[in-house]
């Protein structure tokens, strides 16, 4: 598939084109860099791998496959990225060893777009290395960072909330901000945000992360106002790498030491000897006072983590992207995880039923080929 320009003059949301309300912002010289975004997509998915071994026996990772029998998900993360940020300002974090999933990417999107990570080593490192290569050519970049493993069925919802996130950091009332969605459920796997207080002009203040908390924790955090964590975020490029050198300043070395021209040892060397950071739990979950939070509206967001969410996923029919890129040219991923969840769990005598649960027509899951 080929992405063609969302339009001929898309400049992305930035201080040119961010609706006003109010009085409008003083946009000093150190407020002048550039909306970017990254789309990480550098993990295995092991907790699905059940769903995703293809026929020869080989594991694909999720964000190669689709939810149902369209795009796959990371394609839809990159057009979600479109909404808000023009392609040629889009960095996609893969995984070396995932190189015959994402080649095609490399022929759609500029060079400079794909940031290759010799081996995966946690969410925290993959935003680095974007991060470093995007503050090298825009010092003063905002970034927002997107996983690729998420299903939205309201996407004119979740582009809203990005472009208010992106406002909030224009009109410099924060640093980071992350999007959090109001709890539907008792969900032990996702993490949460606990909020310090009621908003000010839309904004939380965070008192605490936690991350998968037993069933009566997470009762008593969404009884208190919590929301569930989504890995959302969008933050002042400057901001978020001295958060993470704060945190792992030897890390943040050795990545910035291997991207310059001509270093030694190379990535690949420093890769080998860098330990596995999770964003999340290493970097978040220490750090509550250099966040926000916004409350994003009911928007049918799922993170696809789990065999469980996917089935939640498929009961819920997405909606259209509106204005986006259209992917109706996009050719489908080779591994559908309806059709995957169908083929584990259907007898070969059984009726609609499960097909009717899941919210998938029968032929969509009738087995390839």
């Amino acid at each position: 598939m080929h992405y063609p320009d969302i339009a001929q003059d898309f400049q992305g949301v930035d201080e040119n084109n961010l609706p006003q309300r109010g009085t409008r912002a003083r946009w000093s010289a150190s407020n002048n860099g550039k909306t970017w975004a990254i789309v990480l997509a550098g993990g295995s998915g092991t907790r699905l791998r059940p769903l995703t071994v293809n026929r020869a026996g080989i594991p694909v990772p999720k964000q190669y496959c689709s939810l149902r029998s369209g795009p796959s998900l990371l394609r839809e993360a990159l057009q979600r990225a479109f909404t808000v940020v023009p392609r040629r300002r889009t960095s996609v974090v893969v995984a070396e060893p995932h190189a015959q999933w994402w080649n095609p990417l490399a022929r759609e999107l500029p060079v400079v777009s794909i940031a290759v990570q010799p081996e995966d080593r946690g969410t925290a490192t993959g935003i680095l290395l974007a991060l470093l290569r995007i503050l090298e050519r825009d010092p003063n970049a905002r970034v927002v960072v997107l996983p690729s493993d998420h299903h939205v069925v309201d996407e004119g919802v979740l582009t809203r909330s990005l472009a208010n996130a992106i406002g909030a950091l224009l009109y410099r009332r924060t640093d980071i901000v992350l999007l959090g969605a109001t709890p539907d459920s008792l969900d032990t796997d996702l993490g949460y945000i606990a909020p310090a207080g009621p908003p000010t002009n839309g904004l939380l203040s965070v008192a605490e992360f936690v991350e998968k908390p037993v069933r009566t924790h997470a009762a008593k955090l969404i009884a208190a106002g919590a929301l569930w964590n989504t890995f959302m975020l969008v933050a002042n490029g400057q901001e978020l790498l001295e958060l993470m050198r704060a945190r792992e300043p030897s890390v943040v070395a050795d990545l910035h030491r291997a991207l310059e021209r001509g270093a030694t040892p190379t990535l690949r060397e420093i890769y080998c000897r860098l330990p596995m950071l999770d964003f999340s739990r290493d970097v978040v979950q220490r750090s509550p006072s250099a966040f926000s939070a916004i409350r994003m509206p009911p928007c049918g967001w799922t993170d696809l983590g789990t065999v469980d969410r996917v089935r939640k996923s498929l009961r819920n029919k997405a909606k259209t992207f509106g204005n986006a890129i259209s992917l109706t040219d996009a050719e489908p991923a080779s591994i559908s995880l309806a059709r995957a969840l169908w083929a584990e769990r259907l007898p070969a005598h059984a009726s609609c039923d499960l097909t009717d649960e899941l919210g998938v027509g029968a032929v969509e899951m009738m087995p390839a080929g």
